[in-house]
């Protein structure tokens, strides 16, 4: 008998041959990319529209694609359509953004920086919307055998998880914000999540209010933000 014998937890390797594109596909294609992603906004008007819960399951899939770190993919995400529970969020939400806006947690500067986004502590759209999603970084896990399991590069890969999840929902054609009251404790306690797992952002998910407004923002153009270092061969 002849032939390679596995060796115990070795890697296992799968064909990937995705179908080549044309660059003129290609071109148009990124152009239809960035036009739909530079019409998405964060927005904080929002209907109590409902929401199918199949969305939702669908884009934490798709955030759920994201690269990782070891692959641990260290993220939960705890979707919430119960008022009361929404409530509780809310009024907590709001408490420790009060502290912050008017209680000196956040410095002059920063109060200033947040101007022309028009914010201030109250959150009234936790209540309006038909869901809140709460994302939770996993900072380790546990094996088959219950043994701790460290996660690697935890905030990188929940951060891109995130990003994820917002431009599917954009695609779907719903919208969000990403919150992050501070401190975020509370949603730990009110969701009851382990000591593993702890807050990374929450997000309110709906349909834009009739008469949503959005601040009136620039983006940085191209130039502002990419640098070039090539040999001109793929100018």
């Amino acid at each position: 008998m002849s032939g390679r014998v596995a060796e115990p937890d070795a890697p296992v390797f799968v064909s990937y041959r995705p179908p080549r594109v044309e660059p003129a596909e290609m071109e148009r294609r990124a152009d239809r990319i960035f036009e739909e992603f530079d019409s998405r906004r964060s927005v904080r008007f929002f209907t109590d529209e409902p929401v199918p819960r199949r969305l939702i399951e669908r884009a934490i899939e798709a955030a759920s694609t994201a690269p990782s770190g070891a692959h641990r993919q260290p993220w939960r995400f705890v979707a919430v359509s119960d008022p009361e529970i929404q409530a509780r969020i809310r009024e907590a939400a709001e408490a420790e953004e009060k502290h912050s806006y008017l209680g000196g947690r956040m410095p002059d500067e920063w109060l200033e920086a947040l101007k022309p986004l028009g914010t201030d502590w109250r959150k009234p759209f936790l209540t309006t919307v038909p869901w809140i999603v709460v994302v939770f970084a996993e900072l380790f896990g546990f094996d088959a055998k219950g043994a701790k399991r460290k996660n690697y590069y935890v905030k990188e890969s929940v951060g891109i998880a995130c990003g994820l999840f917002i431009a599917a929902l954009h695609g779907m054609g719903l919208a969000t914000l990403t919150h992050t009251p501070s401190p975020m404790g509370f949603l730990s306690e009110i969701l009851e999540r382990p000591p593993n797992e702890k807050p990374y952002i929450l997000f309110p998910v709906g349909y834009p209010a009739p008469d949503c407004e959005v601040p009136d923002l620039r983006r940085k153009s191209l130039a502002e933000v990419a640098l070039w270092r090539t040999d001109g061969a793929g100018d």
